[in-house]
C-alpha cells in the first residue's frame, strides 16, 4: 500500500531517557512504514535544552502556534540531582509549564479502557476526564521563610501608587509564608476550553474549588466560569443535550467515586495534577493515559501524561532489558495524527490514527503486554513482551488491519 501523506506539517518535540528511546521505536515500527511523516523537529532533551539556555523550547510552542497541532515527548524538569547529572547551567523550568503558559492552554488527561485492566473503583463503567488548569497557583508561587516574630502582610501597589494591605499572619515565632497568584484572563481562557472542549466530546463539564474558604480567590474561578456559561454557552450546553454544574471540591471527590464516570472534571492547578494520577491510578496505568494541551484559539498539543522512566532508562543503558509501557505514547501520536488529519481534511490519517489505537488495544486484550499491565490484568496467563517486543507485537496487529 502506499504512504499516506501529510499536507501540513505537525510540530514534533522529542524528550528523554527511556521515553525517547520509545519515541523511536514507535516512529520506525508504526509510523515511518505507514505514513510519509510530516513535521517539524524540535529536541527537548535536557541537553539541548542546556545548550539553547531554554530557547528550544519557547520555539517549539511558537510553532504549535503557527501550524495547530503538536506531539510532545515526556521530558526532564530539572531538580538538584540533574543540575549535576546533566552539569546544566540552571535549573531549567518545567517545559510543560513553559508551553502551557505560551498556549494558554488546558490540559485534558483521560484514561485509556482496555478490558481485563479493570478500575480499581467497581463502578466506573466510562473514562472521567480530568480538565487541569495550566496557569498559575502554588506553580508560580513566591516562598518565604520566616525566621521568628513579626508581621507578614500582603500588598498591592496600584499604578497611581495607591496601596491597599491584608495582614496573612502576625508570626509569634518561626514559621512559612506562601504567596499564589492568577489572573482573570487566564481563568477566562481556561472556562472557555473545557466549555468547548465538553462541547466537541458531548460531555458534561463539572467544575469545583473550595469557594467556602477561599472567598475571593476560589471564588473568582466559580464567578468566572458561570458568567461565561451563562453569556456565551448555556444554550450550546442545552443543544448538544449536556449540563455544566458547580460544587465543592469535597463534594466532586465523593461524587466521582460513587459515579459510572463519562464527563469532564475540570480542575484548578493543582487539584488537577493530583486528581489526573488518582484517576489515571484508578483506571490501571499512568501510561495508560492520553493528555492533551488545548488553547482557546483551537491550538492542540498531545503528550503522554506520565515521565521519562528513569528507572528502566538506567537499566536500557547498562544492556538490560525493560518492559516499558509505550500505549500513552502511541497515543499522543495517534492524537495528533487524527487531529492533523480533521483540520486538513486528510480522512485517511485520522482512520490510520484510529486503527492503530485499536491495534494497541486488540494487542493487549489478546494477551500480549508490558510488565505493569500483566501486574494487573485479569485475563489468564498474559504473555509479558519487552518494549520493543511490544511495540512490534501492536505492528503486526495494525498490520493485519491494513
Amino acid at each position: 500500500m502506499s504512504k499516506i501523506e501529510m499536507k501540513t506539517p505537525l510540530v514534533e518535540m522529542d524528550g528523554d531517557e527511556m521515553t525517547r528511546i520509545l519515541w523511536q521505536m514507535i516512529k520506525d515500527e508504526l509510523l515511518l512504514p505507514f505514513i510519509n511523516l510530516n513535521t517539524e523537529y524540535y529536541d527537548l532533551g535536557l541537553e539541548h535544552r542546556n545548550e539553547t539556555n531554554d530557547q528550544v523550547t519557547i520555539d517549539s510552542a511558537e510553532a504549535t502556534k503557527k501550524y495547530g497541532v503538536a506531539v510532545k515527548c515526556a521530558t526532564i524538569t530539572p531538580n538538584a540531582a540533574r543540575m549535576t547529572e546533566y552539569d546544566l547551567k540552571e535549573m531549567w523550568k518545567s517545559p510543560n509549564g513553559t508551553i502551557r503558559a505560551i498556549l494558554d492552554g488546558t490540559v485534558f488527561r483521560a484514561p485509556i479502557i482496555v478490558k481485563g485492566i479493570e478500575p480499581c473503583v467497581r463502578n466506573w463503567k466510562k473514562p472521567i476526564t480530568i480538565a487541569r488548569h495550566a496557569y498559575g497557583d502554588v506553580y508560580k508561587n513566591c516562598e518565604m521563610k520566616i525566621p521568628g516574630a513579626g508581621k507578614v502582610e500582603l500588598v498591592y501597589t496600584a499604578e497611581d501608587g495607591t496601596q491597599t494591605k491584608e495582614v496573612v499572619h502576625n508570626f509569634a515565632g518561626p514559621g512559612v509564608v506562601q504567596g499564589q497568584h492568577n489572573l482573570d484572563n487566564s481563568i477566562e481562557s481556561f472556562a472557555k476550553s473545557c466549555f468547548n472542549y465538553a462541547l466537541d466530546t458531548k460531555q458534561d463539564l463539572w467544575f469545583a474549588t473550595k469557594d467556602t474558604i477561599s472567598k475571593k480567590y476560589d471564588h473568582t474561578f466559580k464567578d468566572i466560569f458561570q458568567e461565561i456559561f451563562d453569556a456565551e454557552y448555556k444554550e450550546k450546553f442545552d443543544e448538544a443535550g449536556i449540563t455544566y454544574f458547580y460544587t465543592l471540591i469535597d463534594d466532586a471527590v465523593a461524587r466521582v467515586m460513587k459515579s459510572e464516570g463519562g464527563y469532564i472534571w475540570a480542575c484548578k492547578n493543582y487539584d488537577g495534577d493530583v486528581m489526573s494520577d488518582m484517576v489515571s491510578s484508578a483506571f490501571g496505568s499512568l501510561a495508560m493515559m492520553t493528555s492533551v494541551l488545548v488553547s482557546p484559539q483551537g491550538v492542540y498539543e498531545y503528550e503522554a501524561a506520565h515521565g521519562t522512566v528513569q528507572r528502566h532508562y538506567y537499566k536500557h543503558l547498562k544492556g538490560e532489558e525493560t518492559s516499558t509501557n509505550s500505549v500513552a505514547t502511541i497515543f499522543a501520536w495517534t492524537g495528533a495524527l487524527r487531529k492533523r488529519g480533521e483540520l486538513d481534511g486528510t480522512s485517511e490519517l485520522c482512520d490510520f490514527a484510529d486503527k492503530l489505537e485499536k491495534a494497541c488495544i486488540d494487542t493487549i486484550e489478546s494477551g500480549k503486554m508490558t510488565k505493569d499491565l500483566a501486574l494487573i490484568t485479569t485475563i489468564e496467563n498474559p504473555v509479558v513482551l519487552n518494549s520493543e517486543n511490544f511495540i512490534k507485537e501492536i505492528r503486526k496487529t495494525l498490520e493485519k488491519m491494513l
